[in-house]
């Protein structure tokens, strides 16, 4: 049986537009959906000492909500796209650790961006360096209300794992029938090698020649894909500027965000400090993290 599309569940509001999302690209992909709840006592906040339990009975209170709030995400996923085959698991276990075993299996992991119970706080700090360094396939992390017909956008920074992430958005827009705009940010500092012969002295360089050598690195990133993907539009951004600036921006009517785990240039250390948290808690549409070479979806 193909891999499924995994979408994790605790039913907050977030998590159930993750269920949309999910079931949508199960569907493109031709896959199964399976929804995946991670249950941990203690983040279901159930007391341990004598007396009633918000949460019901204490022989069946938390499991009893757990099974409400699955068989609510399965519902919707069902209801939104009926011809999908929908599964789920409960698995004992911390949340980040359950959703790494999934991605074994999985062509896609989906989350929401914020949650409550086990997937509170999913993008903060190092747990959303942990899901998205360690996931075995690409993660799709919802921002905002997800919008299916607008283009797809991905990071473009010429690294080898950003390859990756630029065959993920090319099979993205194919399955959306969606255009694609491929986004190169650069300055001064991350401009590719030769052409800044001296990073202290730009002007030792030909007028015009960073820019045109920031194009060509584009259009290498891209090459062969035309062919491969023949019914995707294709757009070239090349801008001088900070990428997370230009990612968020840009963000603002796209369907979709793609972006590698490492890159060079604008989007070295992607996954780390300031600029992950740009991108991840200010993009304007949904974000996925794809990593290198080995990396299904």
């Amino acid at each position: 049986m193909s891999a499924p599309v995994v979408v994790g569940v605790d039913g907050s509001a977030p998590s159930l537009e993750a269920v949309d999302l999910a079931a949508r690209e199960a569907r493109l992909r031709g896959r199964g959906l399976k929804v995946v709840h991670a249950f941990v006592w203690p983040m279901m906040h159930a007391p341990f000492g004598p007396g009633p339990s918000p949460l019901g009975p204490a022989e069946g209170g938390p499991r009893d909500l757990v099974g409400r709030t699955v068989a609510e995400a399965v519902e919707r996923a069902r209801s939104a796209e009926p011809e999908v085959e929908v599964t789920h698991a409960v698995v004992t276990g911390e949340p980040l650790t359950v959703l790494e075993a999934q991605s074994r299996e999985a062509a896609l992991v989906v989350v929401g961006s914020r949650g409550l119970g086990g997937f509170v706080g999913l993008l903060a700090g190092s747990t959303a360096v942990h899901l998205a360094t360690h996931s075995r396939c690409p993660v799709l992390v919802v921002r905002e209300q997800p919008r299916p017909a607008r283009r797809v956008l991905v990071g473009v920074d010429g690294s080898p794992a950003g390859d990756a992430a630029v065959e993920f958005a090319f099979a993205e827009a194919a399955l959306r029938g969606a255009p694609l705009t491929a986004l190169h940010a650069w300055t001064l500092w991350n401009a590719s090698l030769p052409a800044l012969q001296d990073e202290s002295m730009p002007y030792t360089n030909p007028p015009g020649e960073l820019e045109d050598s920031e194009e060509r690195l584009v259009a290498e990133a891209l090459s062969g894909r035309g062919e491969r993907y023949p019914g995707v539009t294709v757009e070239h951004k090349v801008v001088r500027g900070g990428a997370r600036e230009a990612l968020i921006e840009a963000s603002r009517d796209a369907g979709l965000l793609v972006l590698g785990a490492r890159g060079r240039g604008g989007f070295a250390g992607l996954l780390l400090g300031s600029v992950s948290q740009a991108l991840l808690h200010h993009a304007h549409c949904p974000v996925a993290v794809v990593r290198g070479s080995g990396v299904r979806w």
